[in-house]
């Protein structure tokens, strides 16, 4: 069974700022993970959220495995998304 994929406000905002070519090439990797979201989803243990590596770029998501739901929560590079957002 697939998993839902949901973007979230602050993630469609991230994906408007990089170049299409980047934006296009993350969100085609989300997409990918759909059917079995633990082979590349990883869990980000100070966090509690999982993250997904393309390139030097990191999408950041919430994992309900009850509900089946990627819920994506922010996307960006890896040298500053983990920064706290103001």
């Amino acid at each position: 069974m697939t998993f839902e994929l949901i973007f979230d406000k602050q993630a469609r905002k991230d994906f408007s700022k990089l170049p299409e070519r980047i934006a296009k090439s993350i969100f085609r990797k989300c997409r990918e993970t759909k059917s079995n979201p633990m082979r590349h989803w990883k869990k980000n243990i100070d966090r509690g959220d999982y993250k997904l590596r393309v390139g030097d770029y990191r999408a950041i998501a919430d994992i309900d495995f009850e509900l089946k739901r990627i819920a994506v929560t922010k996307v960006g590079l890896r040298h500053n998304i983990y920064q706290k957002s103001k």
